[in-house]
């Protein structure tokens, strides 16, 4: 386990997945999801090379049919730690003959976390170290306490406001698929209240046009909360499990959508794939501010 610490904040990061598990205060507040597997099984899991669910769990590619399950491999793999410092790690994830067997591309995924007094900043990096194109979906899937304080609130005294203030385009999911075809609007000008209903069709999908959003998660109770900056990723999930009363959610920003309802099955044809061309690199990022 990778532990970051200044001042203000301690953060635990599992070589397993590159997967943060713990953002503690100097009080011992606990801000990450604890992974009871009674709701959910996982903390914060990086998710690469697809984000979602694949029709029946596969797709072909140059001819082969290769089996993937949801949101890919990386989160169940290990890791090398390429550098760590006090307030910064750099980890990362390569192929290997396991890997090649589900998805047949040379490939650098590379997380970088960096503490930045009440802030942690992670970056996505994606290098295509071939000359073919690398085609593949990346995101992030972290959970947060809800409430923050035991005892102070609950599920329903939470809300989401998410800046800028305004009507997003919702991505209808059908699950486990999603509908791009059949948009639909969310008024997000002001907060929208918490509740466990909210999830009956699975996640609330943003569309954000890789716009710079904010995406914040508070409670009523208290002046406690977390608040996720995305840069410049096209979406952004909000989840807790349905029809479980899960006490948390989470925040994903994501590079990629779960397959379409009437997807061909086709890699190179996956709504909002990303081509990443030979000799060349993807960054994506975003920031978690703790309060």
């Amino acid at each position: 386990m990778i532990t970051l610490k200044n001042q203000y904040l301690t953060v635990l990061i599992n070589e397993q997945g590159a997967e943060l598990t713990s953002v503690k205060d100097t009080d011992g507040l606990e801000y990450i999801w604890q992974a009871d597997p009674a709701f959910w099984k996982r903390h914060a899991p990086i998710l690469f090379p697809i984000v979602g669910r694949l029709k029946d769990n596969q797709y072909t590619y140059a001819g082969q049919t290769y089996e993937m399950t949801q949101h890919g491999f990386a989160r169940d793999n290990q890791f090398e730690v390429e550098s760590q410092l006090p307030t910064k790690v750099s980890l990362v994830l390569r192929p290997t003959e396991e890997t090649l067997a589900k998805y047949p591309f040379k490939f650098e995924l590379r997380i970088i976390y960096e503490l930045v007094d009440h802030q942690l900043n992670v970056s996505l990096n994606v290098i295509n170290p071939s000359q073919d194109t690398l085609l593949f979906s990346i995101g992030a899937h972290p959970g947060f306490n809800i409430p923050l304080v035991k005892g102070e609130g609950n599920f329903e005294d939470s809300f989401i406001r998410v800046a800028p203030k305004k009507s997003y385009v919702q991505i209808p999911l059908k699950p486990p698929y999603s509908d791009p075809n059949d948009p639909q609007a969310i008024d997000l000008t002001k907060p929208l209240p918490l509740n466990h209903e909210l999830f009956n069709s699975d996640a609330i999908v943003l569309s954000l046009d890789r716009q710079e959003t904010t995406v914040m998660l508070a409670n009523a109770q208290n002046d406690h909360g977390v608040s996720l900056t995305v840069e410049n990723a096209p979406y952004v999930g909000i989840w807790s499990p349905y029809p479980k009363k899960a006490p948390f959610a989470c925040i994903e920003p994501w590079w990629g959508l779960a397959d379409t309802v009437n997807a061909d099955g086709k890699l190179e044809d996956k709504f909002a794939i990303n081509q990443l061309a030979g000799r060349h690199a993807f960054a994506g990022r975003y920031s978690i501010s703790f309060f």
